[in-house]
C-alpha cells in the first residue's frame, strides 16, 4: 500500500511534458490535412506541413527530457507519448503512400512494426519494462530523418538527386525498424523466460 507521503509527491498527470504530448497529438490532424490539401510538392502547403511535423516530432524528446529531469514521467505520459508518435508518424506515412510517393509496402511493414510492438507492450508487459534499446533510439532517429526529408519538396530546389538520397535514408528506417522490432521481442522472449525459470 502507498504511503500517503508518496502519493503528495506522486506527480500531476496535467504537467508540461503531457500538455506538450498532447499538443503534439492535437497538431497531427492539422499537418495531415495540410499535407493532403496541398497543391502538388511545390505548394507553399507541402512546405508548411512539413515544417510543423518537423516542429511536432522534435517535441518528443523535449517532453520527454523535461519529464525526467525535473520527475515528471506519470503512466499518462508513458501512454499517450508513444500514441503521439504513432500518429505522426503513421499519418506522415499513409499520406505519403496517398500521394504515390512512398510505397505502401513500406508503410505497411513500418506500420505493422509500430502498432505491432505498442500494443505488446501494453498487453503482455505490464508488469515490466524493456527499456528502449540502442537499435529502438537509432531507429526513431532514423524514422524522423527520413519521414522529414520525404515531406520536404527539396526535389523541386536541388534536383531529382535529392530522390536517391530520400530512398537511402528511408531504406535505412526501414531496416532499423525491422531489427529494433525483431530485437525487442527477443529481449521480451528471454525475460520472461528468466521469470519462469
Amino acid at each position: 500500500m502507498a504511503s500517503p507521503q508518496a502519493s503528495v509527491t506522486r506527480p500531476s498527470n496535467w504537467n508540461v511534458p503531457n500538455l506538450i504530448t498532447v499538443v503534439r497529438i492535437l497538431l497531427a490532424p492539422v499537418f495531415i490535412w495540410m499535407l493532403l490539401a496541398a497543391d502538388g510538392p511545390q505548394d507553399t502547403l507541402r512546405w508548411v506541413a512539413a515544417v510543423l511535423f518537423i516542429i511536432a516530432i522534435a517535441t518528443d524528446g523535449i517532453d520527454g527530457m523535461i519529464a525526467r529531469r525535473h520527475n515528471l514521467v506519470t503512466d499518462l505520459g508513458k501512454i499517450l507519448d508513444p500514441i503521439a508518435d504513432k500518429i505522426l508518424t503513421g499519418g506522415a506515412l499513409v499520406c505519403l503512400s496517398i500521394l504515390g510517393e512512398l510505397p505502401w509496402w513500406v508503410t505497411i511493414v513500418i506500420l505493422v512494426r509500430e502498432i505491432g510492438i505498442t500494443v505488446f507492450r501494453f498487453v503482455m508487459l505490464r508488469d515490466r519494462v524493456i527499456p528502449a534499446s540502442r537499435g529502438g533510439k537509432l531507429k526513431t532517429v532514423a524514422q524522423s530523418v527520413s519521414i522529414s526529408l520525404a515531406l520536404l519538396p527539396f526535389n523541386q530546389v536541388f534536383g531529382d538527386w535529392v530522390d536517391w538520397l530520400n530512398t537511402a535514408t528511408m531504406t535505412i528506417a526501414l531496416v532499423l525498424t525491422v531489427v529494433s522490432g525483431l530485437d525487442y521481442l527477443i529481449s521480451a522472449w528471454r525475460l520472461r523466460k528468466h521469470d519462469v525459470a
